[in-house]
């Protein structure tokens, strides 16, 4: 649902691009390749609600929820993240690798 959205905001799934239209509902299977784009320097507000198909076994589901709650928890900013090994190594080597391991990530 379309509460606020800027013009120039866009929802693609396949090759199809759209926008959201404040007040409507847009439905997408999101089991399709799909992104989105907001070019303004304005918020985009829109209001997801998530259905599970109903050919889904409990198993798929609860792997899904799995999914989508380290998904949510990574974009609120509940999952630490570390510098790339590849960094580490260029600042420290071997010590900074170690450093990164034990430390969180912290030098």
């Amino acid at each position: 649902l379309g509460l606020k959205i800027p013009e120039g905001c866009w929802i693609q799934v396949g090759e199809e691009r759209t926008s959201w239209e404040e007040g409507k509902l847009t439905t997408l299977d999101t089991s399709f390749e799909h992104s989105t784009g907001n070019p303004t320097k304005l918020d985009r507000h829109v209001l997801i609600i998530d259905f599970w198909h109903p050919d889904l076994t409990e198993a798929e589901r609860a792997a899904l929820e799995a999914v989508y709650d380290l998904r949510n928890k990574f974009e609120t900013g509940q999952v630490p993240v570390r510098k790339p090994r590849s960094l580490v190594e260029a600042e420290g080597g071997l010590k900074g690798i170690f450093g990164s391991l034990f430390s969180g990530g912290e030098k």
